[in-house]
């Protein structure tokens, strides 16, 4: 779960509502300032228990690039809303509102953040139209170590107590000494995109996410140009895995200094300089 530093908007970000094949989903949009030569477009997919928000503070720095980029909640993410049915919830299911988002004459670049990346790799080798793929924070396969317990250890807290049961189990989880302060402001915001997943979609993306096949070798067939990023203190897939999954795709490998799972956070003017040096338009 990324945490935005604050929810504040730039004037080159709005929220809109898209239509996907499965129905209408949340999004901020970021639009280049007049005047700015206009490049490929580009769409941001949250991970696992994520949002748009994820990337608030990357999409103004990709809009004063040129490019018009677009971040949405899945179906069951927050504002998106999802039925309480876990085959909803599938990486195909999630791949295919995607893919329905792509125009094949506008060519977007597809980032995928952690969950994300396993959908937007789902969505490519269903033919997706893409210029380029970006895997931040995301692993070849299933997740697994203690993240991957915490997503097992949360289904009889669903079973017994909903949604709510889960929220107040892992806010008294021990916080991070080191970790900046998070403003009241972003704490409430915080509680409530989780209280708004329906709980059938933290089951059905919890179960994908812990049992995902290793489809590297598909995707390096795919032709599509592939930057693997991740922070140098993932904690999720290690950067070591990272690293031989981007080899195996021949692709583009980048690890940001002193970020961890969330680099659109924790360093978006890094984040932007690494897709802009990878993008070729």
């Amino acid at each position: 779960m990324s945490v935005p530093k604050h929810l504040t908007l730039s004037p080159e970000v709005e929220p809109a509502r898209i239509q996907a094949v499965s129905g209408e989903l949340a999004a901020l949009v970021a639009t280049p300032p007049a005047g700015r030569p206009q490049r490929a477009p580009v769409l941001l997919v949250p991970g696992y228990t994520g949002s748009k928000e994820d990337f608030l503070h990357l999409l103004p720095l990709l809009a004063r690039a040129g490019h018009p980029a677009t971040a949405i909640d899945l179906r069951g993410q927050f504002e998106s809303g999802g039925p309480e049915d876990e085959q909803a919830y599938s990486i195909p299911a999630l791949a295919a509102d995607v893919a329905s988002l792509l125009s094949a004459g506008d060519r977007w670049h597809l980032v995928g953040h952690s969950f994300g990346g396993l959908i937007c790799r789902e969505a490519i080798l269903h033919g997706a139209p893409v210029r380029s793929l970006t895997l931040l924070c995301s692993g070849p396969a299933a997740l697994g170590g203690s993240r991957g317990a915490l997503i097992e250890m949360m289904r009889p807290l669903l079973a017994d107590g909903g949604v709510p049961a889960v929220w107040e189990a892992s806010s008294s989880l021990p916080s991070d000494p080191n970790a900046p302060a998070v403003p009241p402001e972003v704490e409430d915001f915080l509680k409530r995109r989780f209280l708004a997943s329906p709980a059938a979609a933290l089951l059905g993306m919890g179960t994908e996410l812990t049992t995902a096949a290793d489809r590297v070798a598909e995707l390096a067939t795919s032709g599509v140009p592939i930057l693997v990023a991740c922070g140098e203190n993932d904690d999720a897939w290690s950067p070591a895995d990272q690293r031989d999954m981007a080899t195996r795709l021949d692709a583009t490998y980048v690890e940001f200094a002193n970020a961890g799972h969330s680099p659109a956070v924790d360093d978006p003017a890094a984040v932007a300089s690494a897709l802009s040096e990878f993008w070729v338009d």
